[in-house]
């Protein structure tokens, strides 16, 4: 009467089980551990456990928790002090370099001196010195450069029809 499988409850309370159970002879689904822990807790020999360590991230002398804190991870701050503006206004950058004023050779090693020098006074003195620094720098009609975009003019967004909830539904779709 009593299955192998499981836990099954004994004396009183084995009576009132099968009293009221649709099947007495089912099992409880309650595993009994030295038969179905396999292998049972403790069984294996601890120095034999090989620790899986996975390279560079198990390195913890190169690998810091610091470093692997995704949520701390925070946008770094881009600071470019006046100085440089300067100098990128003056000579350009090493993308878009401006032919006309920079030098070739040693005479340019002395004109970035000369233009790191000059940058130390700051903006408002290149801006005194030079009226026509900043035309480059801002738009046709005296507007500073707006942030770049994929689509300046828009992207339009085409709704299939298919798409929609259609007329019977009482949910507004705009197309």
């Amino acid at each position: 009467m009593r299955a192998i499988a499981g836990l099954q409850p004994t004396g009183f309370w084995a009576r009132l089980n099968n009293f009221f159970a649709i099947d007495p002879k089912r099992s409880t689904g309650v595993p009994l551990n030295n038969q179905f822990r396999n292998p049972p807790p403790g069984g294996n020999d601890p120095t034999l456990y090989d620790d899986p360590v996975t390279v560079p991230a198990g390195d913890l002398a190169e690998n810091p928790y610091w470093k692997r804190d995704m949520r701390r991870s925070y946008p770094k701050l881009s600071i470019v002090q006046q100085p440089d503006v300067v100098a990128l206004l003056t000579v350009g950058s090493a993308a878009a370099p401006r032919e006309d004023v920079l030098q070739i050779g040693d005479a340019g090693n002395k004109q970035l001196v000369e233009v790191k020098e000059e940058g130390k006074q700051g903006l408002s003195t290149y801006f005194a010195k030079e009226k026509s620094a900043f035309k480059g720098v801002l738009g046709p009609n005296g507007m500073p450069p707006l942030p770049a975009s994929q689509h300046p003019q828009g992207k339009r967004y085409e709704m299939l029809k298919d798409q929609t909830y259609g007329g019977s539904y009482p949910c507004r779709t705009f197309d």
